[in-house]
């Protein structure tokens, strides 16, 4: 691990100031839009707009990376991310946040596939793995680390927007001044969706519904808790919770998924999570029993992620799962962009609660229909073994961590 430190830390770092600017901007603006009179259902479109901008520069940004560059686009990309963080606080209006967030998610997805890029081609198949491994782990850093600057200065002020900004042009400074030459960026290649969904309807049905819970959590938390009366410090330690819980129980969860079924680890952590949702709703406890809510939460929604694409790939040759991988990212981001409308509705109707029964809902019908599954088809090989990968990753880090996984299993003993 300290030899890949030493290699990858300026793209390591450069992730880590990245994540913490966008862990700023999606609390910040679920606190400030309270502030300033915009009500839950307009946040919510602002809050869909970033996965939207993000879905479409997935599909975007590898062709304009085969045209004119790494550098150029993560340069251009980069300045704009850094002008939307300040203009958020100077037009505080929801249609023009919800087109700064379109922009800004287009910008986050194109800077981490050309950081994926630079990373996945600075590692060899041996340190692959734990370079992927350290990556996640910043990505988680960074966010939780942002929740602790929240607390820095006023949310109704300036400040607040100017930190992520800086950061974030920061960030760069590290990953362009890097010795590590540009990769050469590979076109993937595509599976049809009904192609996928004949391989693994569990895989595609999960994802698009953890799609949905991802997305209510990392876009609506701040905006829950704006409703819900906290405070800024409260708001910043539970959206802290959820990432941290994603961070601690991955790799247990992980081991446990390499030796059992995964349909049935699949089920038990989404049941989980439905008593966890219904037990808030239902007991409605203090801040200390929201942030345990919090962090379980974030350790189901992570590690049954990362579940579902190994199941799914248990499935498959080895040449198609970055195909397949693909395809789920997509069906992934469309679940994603529903997830902040479908919350911001609900709220509107039922108040806060409507944030935890929308999530509990979706790990409900996952637990059914995992359980359903179960019952139409044996349990398959695992062939692939678990490989970390955050929710937000894009299909250059979900392939290299698939990768490495797949040459783990090779190198296991027979």
């Amino acid at each position: 691990m300290l030899t890949v430190l030493r290699t990858t830390w300026p793209l390591l770092l450069g992730i880590l100031l990245l994540m913490v600017g966008n862990g700023m901007q999606g609390t910040l603006l679920g606190i400030r839009g309270k502030i300033e009179g915009i009500s839950t259902t307009q946040m919510s479109v602002v809050m869909s707009a970033y996965f939207g901008g993000f879905l479409l520069g997935s599909r975007v940004v590898p062709e304009l990376i085969r045209n004119v560059g790494h550098v150029r686009v993560f340069a251009a990309l980069g300045s704009l991310i850094s002008s939307v963080l300040i203009l958020y606080a100077a037009a505080p209006h929801w249609i023009a946040w919800a087109l700064m967030r379109l922009l800004i998610g287009f910008c986050f997805s194109g800077v981490y596939i050309t950081a994926e890029s630079w990373l996945n081609a600075g590692t060899t198949n041996q340190t692959r793995g734990q370079a992927m491994s350290a990556y996640m782990i910043m990505q988680m850093l960074g966010i939780i680390s942002a929740q602790m600057l929240m607390n820095t200065a006023d949310p109704a002020g300036y400040l607040l927007f100017v930190i992520p900004s800086v950061l974030v042009s920061l960030s760069f400074l590290p990953i362009l001044l890097s010795t590590q030459p540009a990769p050469q960026f590979a076109t993937l290649k595509r599976m049809s969706f009904g192609d996928l969904f004949r391989v693994s309807p569990l895989g595609c049905i999960g994802i698009f519904l953890m799609g949905g819970v991802f997305s209510a959590l990392f876009g609506m938390a701040s905006v829950w808790g704006s409703t819900k009366g906290l405070s800024v410090r409260e708001i910043s330690a539970f959206v802290a919770a959820i990432y941290a819980g994603g961070l601690f129980l991955q790799y247990p969860i992980g081991w446990l998924s390499d030796h059992g079924d995964r349909r049935f680890i699949v089920l038990g952590l989404s049941a989980l999570g439905a008593l966890v949702c219904l037990a808030t709703v239902t007991l409605q406890p203090g801040i200390w029993g929201l942030i345990l809510a919090a962090a379980l939460i974030g350790g189901v929604a992570n590690p049954v992620y990362s579940l579902l694409l190994a199941y799914t790939n248990d499935f498959l040759d080895a040449s198609d799962m970055a195909a397949a991988s693909a395809g789920l990212l997509f069906i992934n981001g469309v679940g994603a962009m529903a997830g902040p409308l479908i919350t911001g509705w609900l709220m509107s109707l039922l108040g806060p609660d409507g944030f935890w029964i929308y999530i509990g809902a979706l790990l409900a019908a996952l637990t059914f229909y995992a359980g359903w599954r179960r019952t139409r088809r044996p349990t398959p090989a695992q062939d692939q073994s678990f490989a970390v990968i955050a929710p937000s990753a894009t299909p250059v880090a979900v392939e290299a961590a698939l990768e490495t996984a797949s040459s783990d299993d090779d190198a296991k003993p027979a």
